[in-house]
């Protein structure tokens, strides 16, 4: 069932990704997973409260699941709950079982470029960067972070690195603008 979900999911059905998640909990009420999955369609459907409602119950079931906590935070982030979020992306990453613990640290570092915290940006940011250089995410934020700081020799250098692994047309057009801003004040 769970298979299923994350199918029709996928494909962007989501009516039908959340009648077979909701099998899928009936089936096993005690995993996690399920309430995880039933959040993050909720989550692309725009249904705030039912996304949080499951991630508060899956978060009960496996309180420290990396992916889980990685994802909450993220959606606590998108919804202005900035602070709220480090907590999690910190769980995700001390789990030693961690998977992608770059993307957890690109989550945390662009959701405090949310509020203009420079340091822990930066500082989420190069752990990232030492794990997944090539994540494009990853040059952005840094370039962001150094423009801010008005080290524009630095933001071009994560410019030119996100040129080298992502493609121009593919950027969204405030990456863009950011590397004209640079380019304009180097």
């Amino acid at each position: 069932r769970m298979q299923l979900a994350i199918g029709y999911f996928e494909q962007g059905n989501y009516p039908i990704a959340l009648d077979e998640v909701k099998k899928a909990i009936a089936a096993d009420p005690q995993g996690a997973n399920g309430y995880s999955l039933r959040a993050i369609i909720y989550m692309r459907m725009g249904e705030k409260d039912l996304a949080n409602d499951n991630f508060m119950q899956a978060l009960k079931l496996a309180p420290n699941d990396p992916d889980l906590n990685n994802n909450y935070g993220s959606f606590l982030c998108q919804n202005d709950r900035i602070k709220e979020s480090f907590k999690h992306f910190d769980t995700a990453l001390a789990s030693r079982n961690y998977r992608s613990p770059a993307g957890a640290m690109n989550n945390a570092g662009n959701c405090a470029l949310k509020i203009k915290d420079i340091d822990l940006a930066e500082k989420y940011l190069l752990q990232a960067l030492k794990l997944a250089p090539e994540v494009p995410e990853t040059n952005i934020g840094l370039a962001k972070v150094y423009y801010a700081r008005r080290d524009y020799p630095r933001a071009s250098f994560f410019i030119t690195q996100l040129h080298k692994v992502a493609k121009l047309d593919s950027l969204p057009a405030e990456v863009l603008w950011l590397s004209i801003k640079v380019q304009h004040k180097m």
